[in-house]
């Protein structure tokens, strides 16, 4: 199963940190007719200019670095999807809210953003900590303080897996291989996919072309699954499923043959599903 790229966006506007690029014919400046120190000016800008949409081209693949414009269809989680980056954190660096709301034509920081100028080099010393007995806490015990933070309580309880079709698996998860963030099982046009467990369907479509006709089910704040290549998708967004629930029929779509691709992903992360269904 061949990935999306992360560079699905036209290559005639690049997005980066400051400044927009529009590839296309510049006017460098007519020699013949300006002024030779002007024309030597805009010369050396022009040459600036071009080495540096160069270098953002070869860095980028002819892509957005930073930003991401929203396109018909899409959501939080399917753009998050896109470019292997947790929805709730993209959601934060937009100062989105609940229900993350978006819009066709915005334009979204899909990165994090730099650190504020305002950020101070040295942080300020600790005030002594007090007990109450009136006594400063020691060295050791602050060191101790710090190295132990309180750990943040999960959302909800342990999630229950379960395989989201009966097919063979035919390909297995490969950390290494930017082709392998899941697995693909085989099976007949029209057999079953269920949800692999309990949550919301906060994807529904098929933007992602060579996902083709895709779900993605939330299952907590941290764990999503994928579905792919479905032929028919039953389940709409926003819609609650359960563990086993039919939500789609195996298909074709975005691949040249009859499998279903599944992925999991941890805050944004892609994890080896098997690492989570039980054993067959």
């Amino acid at each position: 199963m061949s990935l999306p790229s992360l560079f699905d966006e036209p290559c005639n506007r690049l997005i980066t940190d400051g400044m927009v690029l529009h590839s296309g014919n510049n006017r460098v400046a007519d020699c013949d007719n300006d002024q030779p120190s002007h024309c030597a000016l805009v010369a050396s800008r022009f040459l600036r200019t071009s080495s540096l949409v160069l270098l953002v081209f070869l860095i980028s693949g002819c892509g957005s670095l930073v930003h991401y414009k929203v396109q018909e269809g899409d959501t939080l989680y399917s753009i998050g999807w896109r470019y292997g980056q947790d929805a709730n954190k993209i959601a934060e660096w937009n100062q989105l809210k609940t229900p993350y709301v978006i819009h066709q034509g915005q334009i979204l920081r899909i990165a994090p953003p730099p650190s504020s100028p305002d950020t101070p080099l040295f942080k300020p010393l600790k005030p002594e900590i007090r007990t109450a007995a009136g006594r400063g806490q020691g060295p050791e015990q602050e060191r101790a303080a710090i190295a132990s933070p309180q750990k943040p309580k999960p959302t909800s309880g342990p999630i229950s897996w379960g395989w989201p079709a009966g097919g063979k698996l035919i390909n297995t998860f490969s950390a290494k291989k930017i082709d392998r963030k899941g697995i693909n099982i085989a099976g007949k046009k029209g057999e079953p996919i269920r949800a692999a467990a309990q949550g919301k369907v906060v994807y529904s479509g098929n933007g992602l072309s060579r996902y083709g006709n895709l779900l993605i089910i939330k299952h907590n704040e941290y764990y999503l699954s994928a579905y792919a290549h479905n032929d028919k998708l039953l389940v709409k967004e926003g819609v609650s499923v359960n563990k086993g629930q039919q939500v789609a029929t195996m298909g074709t779509t975005g691949s040249d043959k009859v499998m279903l691709h599944f992925e999991v992903r941890y805050k944004g992360k892609p994890v080896d599903p098997q690492q989570h269904l039980p054993k067959r």
